[in-house]
């Protein structure tokens, strides 16, 4: 009897004690977790080690930097490439001489940044045929340019759809243009890079129609983190439609707060993509410090810092 009492009690105990141990703040949590068990999961950053990397464009930044002041700022900010802006104070153009172009690419080799890209202003849709010739022509020239200073691809872009031309027919002659363009570049092991870029041009679906007309593996796309990413079915569905030919990216302020660049960076972890973030930002009094604080943001939107 005593031995049954006993056991009685000290069952109560635990009992007791249990109940303490759950609390209404726990039994709280367990009805939350109950009442949310059929809700989606809160997004992560990104799934697995990023293979992307962070660039700069020359414009605007560092528009007026020599190719020593690139190399010295970005190495002292970390930032791993460049993409060179056509017209800049670095002066990579197509009248450097054969010897000219052989130190730009030695001054980059021999340094921890990457020449990635040149960025030319070259468009493709005017409906002067003789002006559409003369810029494909240009063209390949800056393409040889790339070569030859240790690119690895131009950046070309759509600039306006003329409004006496029908707008399927001018989708269509940028995107042969970059056709021709493809063929001459790959030759040299080159890609061209199409910004998605423009008034007009940059909507995505147009992009994408162009990049159907243009078909060759050598021509993609630079995303470049406009608002019309947000149209025509969201920022998702855009990216999808280009997402197999994404070659390059272009972000802006990341601390933007009306554009989804914790989703972009993720999308593009997703897609595995390789290439390079470039930010194109404005000019700055403290460029590294602006860089370095840039930097820091690129790897807290991946969950990386």
């Amino acid at each position: 009897m005593n031995t049954s009492r006993r056991q009685f009690l000290t069952n109560t105990a635990l009992g007791a004690g249990a109940l303490g141990l759950f609390g209404p703040a726990t039994l709280a949590a367990g009805k939350e977790k109950k009442d949310n068990k059929d809700k989606p999961p809160t997004p992560s950053f990104v799934t697995g080690q990023p293979k992307f990397h962070l660039g700069i464009v020359t414009y605007n930044i560092a528009k007026d930097w020599d190719i020593a002041t690139i190399i010295k700022n970005c190495t002292a900010a970390k930032i791993e490439g460049v993409e060179l802006r056509t017209s800049h104070k670095h002066g990579v153009e197509v009248t450097l001489t054969k010897e000219e172009r052989a130190e730009v690419k030695k001054r980059f080799a021999d340094s921890p940044v990457k020449l990635w890209s040149l960025g030319s202003a070259f468009d493709f849709h005017t409906p002067d045929q003789a002006k559409l010739k003369k810029d494909i022509e240009a063209t390949k020239a800056y393409i040889t340019l790339a070569h030859e200073v240790g690119a690895t691809g131009v950046k070309v872009r759509p600039n306006g759809l003329p409004k006496e031309v029908a707008e399927e027919k001018t989708l269509e002659q940028i995107g042969r243009s970059l056709r021709e363009l493809g063929v001459f570049a790959g030759y040299l092991g080159l890609q061209i890079r199409l910004e998605i870029h423009g008034g007009e041009t940059s909507r995505v679906p147009r992009c994408k129609k162009i990049m159907d007309y243009a078909d060759h593996p050598q021509v993609g796309v630079c995303w470049n983190s406009n608002q019309s990413d947000l149209q025509d079915g969201g920022f998702d569905a855009n990216f999808d439609l280009v997402k197999d030919k994404i070659f390059t990216c272009h972000m802006r302020d990341l601390c933007l707060e009306d554009y989804p660049f914790r989703r972009l960076l993720t999308r593009l972890n997703e897609i595995n993509f390789t290439g390079f973030t470039f930010a194109e930002i404005p000019e700055s009094e403290d460029p590294v410090r602006v860089l370095k604080y840039y930097r820091a943001l690129w790897l807290s939107y991946q969950g990386l810092l």
